[in-house]
């Protein structure tokens, strides 16, 4: 039983992520994303400690002191932030890497998606906001990385779904590279063509 509800918790969050990448164009992204959740790595760990409301990979780190799905995922899925972890050329020790473009977006959009699967009808476009707010000061992230991915759950949180990923898509996408930080419009997102 708690096999298949996993199996229907992760594909359920698989086709969210797809639907937002493909609704912002990253249409390689969304097909790809998360397909190490199936190995059996992941997978057989996942349906061991399910629960339904909470990641799997959280029970694992509590009942053994670290995570071995969660280290499997994270080496293996470029839209983590602890994928771009490493030493710094300049800075001594470890440090977040800046991380391309389209990955800050699939891990807006997995945090989002994250956010509708576990809490369902409590969803608030609010909420991938306030759980990134709860461990903000434990990431390791790039500077640019990190303005960006608050820009955008702080766009989603005030202004909703739709405006985001508008966007996400006509503007974000455009560029070759991010660190300008969004202006709001002066000019409501519908009236944009």
């Amino acid at each position: 039983m708690k096999a298949w509800q996993h199996f229907k918790t992760i594909n359920h969050h698989k086709m969210l992520v797809l639907k937002g990448c493909f609704r912002v164009g990253l249409y390689k992204q969304g097909l790809m994303h998360d397909l190490s959740k199936y190995s059996p790595t992941e997978f057989l760990v996942g349906c061991k400690y399910f629960q339904g409301n909470l990641s799997p990979n959280n029970v694992e780190r509590l009942e053994k002191g670290y995570s071995q799905a969660w280290l499997h995922h994270k080496g293996r899925n470029k839209h983590h932030l602890e994928y771009w972890i490493d030493y710094g050329v300049e800075k001594k020790g470890i440090t977040g890497m800046k991380m391309p473009l389209k990955y800050v977006v699939e891990m807006f959009i997995d945090r989002v998606s994250a956010s509708k699967n576990y809490q369902k009808e409590k969803y608030t476009d609010r909420s991938a906001l306030e759980y990134y707010e709860r461990g903000r000061e434990h990431h390791v992230l790039h500077e640019d990385s990190r303005a960006l991915l608050e820009e955008l759950l702080h766009m989603l949180a005030d202004e909703g779904e739709d405006a985001v990923f508008h966007y996400i898509k006509h503007v974000l996408l455009k560029k070759k590279d991010y660190g300008t930080p969004y202006q709001k419009p002066a000019v409501p997102i519908d009236h944009i063509n």
